[in-house]
């Protein structure tokens, strides 16, 4: 067979005639099978390095694998994404198989039509971020790919989930601005078009878990959430709105790093300081949040580590694991300059 630039293409017997081995080990490393010794792993590796070999991803389809990885996000503005695909991408490493990512969009409707796209291009396995289709639809995507879904509780024998401790992680924040001194501390949710159960939507259980930790403290009364998006057009919305509430409060728990980077636009537009007017508090602990002209407070909830894991678990579905897996990553709290005690 001649490439497109003239020289023939180097196919996997000539791989395998330069490391000295069969046809049927090359392959097996190809697609990361195991089943092959360390030494002549490692003379396959280097063949197909020096001869600059790459597998037809027609023929491998023909054979049952594109050796592609569809992610489905809901967009790609959010910085935490962005951890989690590196995780994904240190993950999968030589074995061979590239992620896809595409966008699922803020509807259901988009977000069917790019898993769809996925699953037409026969991608071996998909990764789904925070969906927004209801459990019976994820079943139904993952009895035909092997699937695993991050940041949503439900449990189901058809795909793994990775998922953050959704509660531990906001019950932190909440406690930590309560520990300062704050009373009035207020929270920024989000809005979506899910139709999962609430209880298994993470921005509910945030939502839910400051109302249970401000009620366990004596502080029922001073409630106040505000109802936008977990991005900085939402943070900003809803900081606003809960900055113009009498009395003010004095810290904003916003549900995602995003949020909250749009709630200090709205306090220092407010003509008010962070944190010696209102401390702000997020969640993510993305690099922005790290940077020292933001240095936001917040929840890590190790993007990477589930991103690598989910990487892990969907390459055990596609060799045929057919049990469910459910890991979930313990959150924790990092502290900036961005809370500090009330003013007095």
């Amino acid at each position: 067979m001649v490439a497109r630039n003239g020289r023939r293409r180097v196919t996997i017997a000539d791989v395998a005639s330069h490391a000295q081995v069969s046809t049927t080990a090359v392959s097996k490393v190809i697609r990361n099978a195991g089943g092959v010794g360390p030494a002549a792993k490692h003379r396959i590796q280097s063949a197909i390095e020096e001869l600059g070999y790459r597998p037809q991803t027609t023929a491998r389809g023909m054979r049952g694998r594109t050796f592609t990885i569809g992610m489905v996000l809901p967009h790609i503005r959010n910085p935490f994404f962005a951890d989690i695909l590196d995780g994904l991408c240190e993950q999968l490493g030589d074995t061979g198989y590239q992620p896809i990512m595409v966008q699922g969009g803020v509807t259901r409707k988009a977000e069917r039509q790019a898993v769809d796209a996925l699953v037409d291009r026969q991608v071996d396995g998909i990764i789904m971020v925070a969906p927004l289709a209801s459990r019976t639809r994820m079943e139904e995507v993952a009895r035909e790919t092997p699937t695993v879904v991050l940041a949503r509780h439900e449990r189901s024998t058809f795909y793994d989930s990775v998922l953050d401790d959704d509660d531990t992680g906001a019950e932190a924040v909440v406690k930590h601005l309560i520990g300062l001194g704050h009373r009035r501390i207020a929270h920024i949710t989000h809005q979506d078009n899910s139709i999962a159960r609430p209880d298994d939507l993470l921005h509910i259980i945030r939502a839910e878990t400051y109302k249970r930790v401000m009620r366990e403290h004596g502080l029922g009364d001073e409630i106040a959430v505000a109802t936008a998006f977990y991005h900085e057009k939402g943070g900003y919305d809803g900081a606003r709105e809960l900055l113009s509430r009498s009395p003010r409060p004095t810290a904003i728990f916003a549900g995602a790093d995003q949020a909250a980077i749009g709630a200090l636009a709205a306090v220092h537009e407010a003509g008010l300081s962070v944190p010696g007017d209102v401390s702000i508090a997020g969640y993510d602990d993305t690099l922005l949040a790290a940077l020292p002209n933001i240095a936001l407070t917040s929840v890590d909830q190790e993007g990477a580590v589930m991103g690598r894991t989910a990487g892990r678990l969907l390459l055990e579905r596609i060799e045929g694991r057919v049990s469910a897996v459910r890991f979930s990553v313990t959150p924790k709290l990092v502290t900036r300059r961005s809370t500090a005690p009330p003013p007095r």
